[in-house]
């Protein structure tokens, strides 16, 4: 719950205070100093300052000009009853500021109160009621400047607020475009990697097994195999099905099978051999994804760059996650001018899942790729 006071409770709250200031230094002070007046003076008088409450009490029924048209009376009134009304007019004025539509409009109302408090009080002659006229005069000159000022630091006010506002609403529309290219880029990136790890790999494969079946026949059953994987894998990505992808069915949770598999068909279409240590491991869904694909790009990359006669996969659990390491004794690369599209799509998958990826090779001493990903918490 938001327990902090917003700006328009604040502003009631004062209103509150001041309607209790008026009436006590206001109201109370006149109905006080006409206790022991004639009944000529003290039953008008005090009609008139229950008028002016009971408007008040009434604003929001009868309208805040008619409160102000009856402000303006009854200090005019008072101040002919008593022969001098100037306190209770400098303690009404922000009441003409407060209900007033407009500047003009307070300014018009303060101007007949202070003329009409003015005519009360020189229907009595003598000093003091020179002094009565000189306050409400100032009085009168106070108020309105003091009204005029912040009515102008209020309407700069607003015209920040505004600006605020509609700049604060240009950038959330900036910000919500800038998600979507997001988005929209971090899709087109997904959708890049998985055709570059599925859907490429598969094509390459095709390939090389149609060059090799122009001399060997045999190679069209691992042709038309490939073709069928690659298809699987076509409409896996356009149903937005990837964890369907590489044929890692839903409910086969250990790792192991579906690498066998693709080390399989591996040592099969290329005569590579090959040594593998794959325990029963089991992951999460998201886990199996990225270490098949970490396996088949390896493959692929020994398969088109390493000419190696012998490969190794190690797949281990430790307390702190899983470790896939591919090795193999081809020619080897210098890391560190290596480019390509599939080292940074394992890097930036595995860095997905909080994992990492540390390539090691060097120019004829072979290649080892290590893949970690951290233990699956269930």
């Amino acid at each position: 719950m938001d327990l902090k006071p917003r700006p328009g409770d604040r502003v009631r709250a004062l209103h509150r205070w001041y309607v209790a200031v008026w009436v006590l230094f206001g109201l109370c002070p006149p109905a006080i100093a006409v206790h022991d007046r004639p009944a000529a003076t003290l039953y008008p008088a005090l009609a008139l300052l229950a008028a002016l409450a009971l408007f008040h009490a009434l604003v929001r029924v009868t309208g805040p000009y008619a409160f102000l048209c009856a402000l303006t009376l009854g200090v005019g009134g008072m101040s002919f009853l008593l022969g001098g009304g100037a306190a209770m007019f400098i303690v009404s004025l922000p009441l003409f500021w407060i209900h007033s539509r407009s500047p003009r409009h307070a300014v018009a109302f303060i101007g007949v109160a202070a003329a009409l408090t003015l005519a009360g009080t020189v229907r009595r002659g003598g000093e003091e009621l020179s002094g009565n006229a000189v306050f409400t005069l100032i009085g009168a000159a106070a108020g309105i400047l003091l009204g005029l000022w912040m009515h102008r630091v209020l309407e700069q006010r607003d015209e920040r607020a505004r600006r605020l506002a509609g700049e604060l609403a240009s950038t959330q529309r900036e910000l919500a475009e800038a998600y979507q290219r997001q988005g929209a880029a971090e899709e087109r990136e997904r959708l890049a990697r998985e055709i570059h790890d599925t859907l490429a790999q598969g094509f390459a494969s095709i390939v090389v097994l149609a060059e090799a079946a122009r001399t060997d026949p045999a190679k069209l059953v691992s042709i038309e195999r490939t073709a069928r994987e690659n298809l699987a894998e076509a409409r896996a990505l356009v149903g937005s099905a990837p964890s369907q992808a590489g044929g890692m069915p839903r409910a086969d949770r250990t790792i192991a099978r579906t690498l066998r598999r693709t080390l399989d068909r591996f040592a099969e279409d290329t005569g590579i051999a090959l040594h593998a240590e794959l325990p029963d491991v089991r992951c999460d869904q998201p886990a199996r994804i990225a270490l098949l694909r970490c396996t088949q790009e390896s493959l692929a990359n020994v398969r088109k760059h390493a000419a190696a006669g012998t490969v190794g996969v190690v797949l281990t659990r430790h307390p702190h996650g899983i470790e896939l390491e591919i090795t193999d004794d081809g020619r080897g690369f210098a890391v560190g001018e290596a480019r390509g599209f599939g080292l940074d799509g394992m890097r930036r998958r595995l860095a997905e899942l909080g994992g990492e990826l540390t390539v090691t090779s060097s120019p004829g001493e072979g290649t080892r790729v290590l893949a970690l990903i951290p233990a699956d918490p269930e």
